[in-house]
């Protein structure tokens, strides 16, 4: 066998491999020979990058390079349905399918209502060819390189499929619970905004500029429609289990009914047991099977009228609000906390709850005593969404205020223009805001130092040994041999981890100096734009708002730090015990201004490099990569088979065509 038909035999094998584990939950081998499978094929196709296929197992894990979305007008429409949260209107939904049938018999299909991101898949010869958001209904973004990455939606089906040419499936986009948990400790960690549920995170990492980071949040997809001129059947419950047969993930709580009874029974049914899913729900879809009953219905100027959606109500319970505390993060961003009566929510005790900031205990005027409702539902954190006004009485107490110093260093808080939250401003010796600012540079994004943790770090901090950053790598064998039990072993390992952080590189140093909102994305972009620390801390405000992606409030964050002389010391600290603070000879020796403000358009297949390494080259090299062509595009890059409506705008706009090899040579 050359190489070549090994290629295609384990594309093949691996596809199989991961249907049986993210659709069918049957792994079939384990993770390490799955793992070695993967490295065979990914060291073939370096050697063949000719056999460069976008569908290849080996691309589900994303690119970590920023792609900006085209718009693509949906081929058929993305309808919305029509929702209720009334029983009643079920049936007169029913009793309206059933007139507009003439009293025909008919079957419902009764579905969970999966509450992530509606994306649409299209498929060419077996192929994944395009994945739409749902948008407006009307057109969405292409997201195709993101939805790659998630396992369970299969690139190629397997020869046996035997489907139509040509089709398309509508699904839903989810993060699992289990995912989301994780992706949300990590967040906590790192003192990020917390994702209010599950929805809200698989839309926003569905939508990320970085394919790879889609990768790293395991996303999953369930398909709930099937659409195109040849699909194989005229009932919708069938043509759904013939799509599980080819490889989608579809629902197993489908469900065919005959009766309006059956329709309540299946409702009642899951309105319980949904909350034992993997992933969020928030109701019921009822289809009408028949396609050609589905037909003669029609549809609204909205919504079919075949469809319709019935939503479970939220779980709301009332408790007493007993106290508020306000804690200090590590940013210094004041949180205040509801201390309430213990109550039982969606499964779990719920006695404390987050209260966002100042403006949100104005909008309820909140007094302690109050009875508050606290709703959980498809939030994974309790939140406070009404007062009882009319159960105040007499033992009512004093109106919750927001406080005006920091309830651990006493420090005057503020509160920065465009911003909801308040801030300790004493980021050099306010205590939480110390541990938190070691606890952020150890972490893993940033120096990732994982032999130290947050309790060994506030055990140091306690004792003394350190009070910034800097102070990890004075630290001696004999402070810390023996401390908290730890053993010479023990010891050895973290003041090895300490001096090997020493060559992570300066992006991830720069977001490792915890400067008040600048994050992990605008860390490397601000690193690749001015290069070393010196730099940036000399930038005046007219430079740094030239940066992509930095506005006024990173700018003038960045300014305030570096002028406060304790922070320069802190830098100058790092510099002497070996932190990179400037990007290495190797890495600016592959960065030119060649392209510098040039936006170029990739089209084709290459021969070279992948899209995704033309994509890198353009950005190491100064220029902008853009998705679609306009009067503003530069040139395009084209390979082979450049798409016919790209060649005909560029050529009516008089936009440049730049070979392969003719590129290479610009920036060479």
């Amino acid at each position: 066998m050359d190489e070549r038909q090994r290629i295609e035999q384990l594309r093949a094998e691996l596809h199989r491999h991961n249907h049986a584990y993210y659709v069918l939950n049957q792994p079939e081998i384990s993770d390490f020979e799955f793992d070695q499978l993967m490295r065979e094929l990914q060291d073939l196709e370096q050697r063949h990058p000719e056999l460069a296929d976008p569908n290849s197992p080996t691309q589900r894990v994303g690119s970590d390079l920023s792609h900006e979305f085209r718009q693509v007008v949906h081929r058929r429409p993305m309808l919305s349905l029509a929702n209720t949260y009334n029983r009643d209107e079920v049936r007169e939904w029913y009793e309206r399918v059933s007139e507009g049938l003439s009293g025909q018999s008919f079957q419902v299909c009764c579905e969970m209502k999966f509450d992530g991101l509606s994306i649409s898949l299209h498929y060419r010869n077996g192929r994944l060819e395009q994945a739409v958001t749902r948008g407006d209904g009307v057109q969405g973004d292409d997201v195709t390189e993101n939805v790659r990455t998630i396992r369970s939606i299969p690139l190629i089906l397997p020869p046996e499929a035997n489907c139509p040419d040509e089709f398309e499936i509508r699904g839903e986009v989810l993060m699992p619970w289990e995912s989301f948990e994780a992706l949300n400790r990590e967040r906590a960690e790192a003192e990020e905004p917390l994702f209010a549920n599950p929805r809200n995170a698989a839309s926003g990492t569905l939508k990320s500029k970085n394919s790879a980071v889609v990768a790293q949040r395991r996303l999953d997809a369930y398909l709930y429609y099937l659409l195109g001129d040849d699909i194989p059947g005229e009932s919708h419950y069938d043509n759904l289990q013939e799509a599980r047969r080819w490889g989608f993930k579809i629902g197993p709580q489908m469900r065919l009914v005959n009766t309006l009874q059956e329709i309540y029974d299946y409702i009642d049914y899951w309105d319980v047991e949904r909350k034992n899913l993997p992933v969020a729900t928030d109701g019921i879809v009822l289809k009408v099977n028949s396609l050609a009953q589905q037909r003669s219905l029609g549809l609204t100027a909205k919504s079919p009228r075949w469809a319709i959606a019935y939503k479970f109500m939220a779980e709301r319970q009332s408790t007493i609000l007993r106290e508020v505390t306000f804690q200090v993060g590590r940013t210094g961003a004041i949180t205040p906390v509801a201390n309430m009566d213990p109550i039982q929510l969606s499964g779990t005790v719920v006695r404390r709850a987050t209260l966002n900031n100042e403006d949100f205990i104005r909008k309820f005027d909140l007094h302690l005593g109050d009875h508050v409702f606290v709703e959980k539902g498809g939030e994974i954190i309790p939140k406070i969404v009404d007062v009882d006004v009319e159960a105040r009485d007499e033992n009512l107490g004093p109106r919750v205020e927001f406080i005006t110093r920091c309830p651990e260093c006493g420090t005057p808080l503020v509160r920065y223009e465009g911003e909801a939250a308040h801030y300790c401003p004493n980021d050099t010796s306010c205590p939480p805001q110390l541990k938190g600012r070691i606890e952020h540079f150890i972490s893993r994004k940033a120096m990732n130092i994982d032999s130290l943790g947050p309790e060994t770090v506030a055990e140091y901090f306690r004792r003394g040994i350190i009070r910034d950053p800097a102070d990890l790598y004075e630290i001696r064998r004999d402070q810390i041999s023996g401390a908290r039990g730890q053993k010479d072993k023990s010891a050895s390992k973290i003041l090895q981890g300490i001096q090997q952080s020493t060559q992570v590189p300066f992006e991830r140093v720069l977001y490792a100096l915890g400067i008040r909102f600048v994050g992990e994305t605008a860390a490397k972009t601000l690193a690749r734009y001015f290069k070393s620390i010196d730099r940036l801390a000399e930038a005046s405000m007219d430079e740094l708002l030239q940066v992509n992606g930095i506005g006024e409030v990173i700018a003038q964050s960045i300014q305030s730090w570096f002028q406060n002389a304790q922070n320069q010391w802190f830098v100058d600290r790092l510099r002497s015990y070996g932190v990179q603070m400037e990007l290495s000879e190797e890495e600016l020796s592959q960065h030119s201004d060649t392209l510098q403000g040039q936006s170029i358009v990739i089209s084709g297949v290459f021969a070279h490099h992948s899209r995704d390494e033309y994509k890198a080259l353009i950005e190491r090299h100064g220029g902008k990569n853009v998705g679609s062509i306009s009067a503003k595009t530069s040139f395009i890059l084209a390979g082979e088979n450049m798409g016919p409506a790209k060649l005909e705008k560029a050529q009516k706009l008089g936009i440049r065509i730049v070979g392969e090899d003719e590129f290479l040579s610009m920036i060479e």
